[in-house]
């Protein structure tokens, strides 16, 4: 198999295939119909098909790709079921497999990264690799003292890749749009691309991880793989055996699901307090449970660095808004500056737009379902309701990008394991200026 395209045009054609094969299926489709086949099977057999060539197509051309299909990933649990169905497993895929590069090619990366002797460092390296994702791919190997580790290896070309397909993807609205209604995909692709180029630092990524490692070490649900070496395309760490996330969200129990679902919950919400670090990337495929009962947490490529914790206003904001008072929420919305001062909004419709992020820690128990957020989803993106002009309105400052990325993506993750989870007191215990009246529904 050849490594990764590098060249933006090859690249391009590769991703413009997925479109013009899209409508390509619809005409077809629509020649089935007409010549009698039930509609619902030609729809079910094209979204097969659609699916099947996004992670063939996705898949191998890595890069942003790759990453703007994880990402999309995150928020399956809002389609309507008609459409999720067929784009499931795909979707799935996309978290933690793509199809690998060549023995030699990793072989030439690790000499230059790690030098000529490379295999000194190993008793063991297994060529076969035991993952894929966006912008690297792992192997487990033996290091030199014994321990077993993860080997995560850049992709030649990665950086190029990462631009010319999100530029290229800018240009495709429509298909995403068929997706799922209402997502906009340009600013989606605008903020990966102020952020992949800072996955490709992995010693950057080396120092955030062993950040977290160090300050959840001892800690009897967590545990995070310690760093053995790094250099700018290679990152070794500890391996960690586990249970995937993603299988969890396919087969689990419910008792399986509310513990992983209250571990996650709980670590992206403590991360800021004990490491002054954000995880940044919540996808399922950088989560997995461990036969001990803890969960252990991979990939920290995206990192917001808050050294003093998460915002205070975040909490005092959605404690007035539980409340219902709306117009001390816009007051402090603008001051923030998600209300720019010349943009007038309906208080009342601001709150409404803001339920999705504050109904869950209205309750001492909540449970995350995917029909609770197609409901939201359906409502906020109706044309025909007055709330969707106020997402139009809302202004996402710099400092609460990736803030706002991980509390909307976790409540995607969340949905997607069916999980109920005390989130108003872990709201309150690691969400500053937040006070909730514990056990009593606001």
């Amino acid at each position: 198999m050849p490594d990764i395209p590098k060249n933006a045009l090859t690249r391009s054609v590769r991703i413009a295939t997925l479109p013009a094969s899209y409508a390509g299926r619809a005409a077809w489709g629509f020649g089935k119909k007409v010549g009698g086949k039930p509609a619902e099977a030609v729809t079910a057999e094209i979204q097969q098909r659609t699916a099947e060539q996004i992670f063939s197509v996705l898949g191998e051309l890595k890069g942003g790709a790759m990453k703007l299909g994880q990402a999309m990933s995150i928020f399956e649990a809002a389609l309507p079921e008609e459409v999720a169905g067929p784009y499931r497993a795909t979707l799935t895929k996309l978290q933690d497999a793509a199809p690998a590069m060549p023995a030699e090619t990793i072989h030439a990366i690790l000499a230059d990264s790690l030098g000529a002797d490379w295999r000194d460092r190993f008793l063991e390296f297994n060529d076969t690799p035991a993952g894929a994702a966006s912008i690297g791919q792992v192997h487990k190997a033996i290091w030199h003292d014994g321990r077993t580790v993860a080997v995560k290896v850049q992709y030649p070309g990665a950086d190029k890749a990462l631009i010319a397909d999100l530029n290229q993807m800018a240009r495709m609205g429509r298909l995403f749009a068929s997706w799922v209604p209402g997502l906009d995909l340009k600013a989606l692709i605008a903020e990966l691309k102020e952020r992949v180029i800072e996955e490709l630092d992995y010693l950057g990524e080396s120092q955030y991880q062993r950040q977290f490692a160090v300050a959840f070490e001892g800690d009897p649900e967590y545990v995070i793989p310690h760093v053995l070496a790094a250099a700018p395309h290679v990152l070794v760490s500890e391996w960690v055996d586990g249970r995937p996330m993603s299988d969890i969200i396919a087969h689990g129990t419910p008792e399986e699901r509310d513990r992983i679902g209250l571990l996650y919950e709980r670590f992206l919400l403590s991360g800021p307090e004990r490491a002054g670090l954000l995880h940044a990337d919540p996808h399922p495929g950088n989560f997995r449970m461990t036969d001990d009962g803890r969960l252990c947490v991979f990939d920290f490529g995206a990192v917001a660095v808050l050294p003093d914790g998460l915002p205070p206003a975040m909490g005092s904001l959605l404690r007035i808004a539980q409340r219902g008072d709306a117009q001390s929420v816009i007051d402090g919305l603008r001051d923030e500056g998600f209300v720019l001062p010349h943009v007038d909004i309906d208080p009342e419709q601001l709150l409404n737009y803001l339920d999705p992020f504050v109904e869950p820690a209205r309750h001492e128990y909540f449970h995350f379902s995917r029909e609770w957020l197609r409901g939201q989803f359906t409502r906020i993106n109706d044309v025909r309701n007055p709330d969707f002009a106020v997402g139009l309105k809302i202004n996402l400052p710099p400092s609460y990008a990736l803030i706002h990325r991980v509390w909307l993506g976790s409540i995607g993750v969340l949905c997607q394991l069916d999980a109920t989870v005390p989130v108003r007191a872990e709201i309150e215990r690691w969400v500053p200026d937040y006070v909730g009246p514990s056990g009593v529904d606001i």
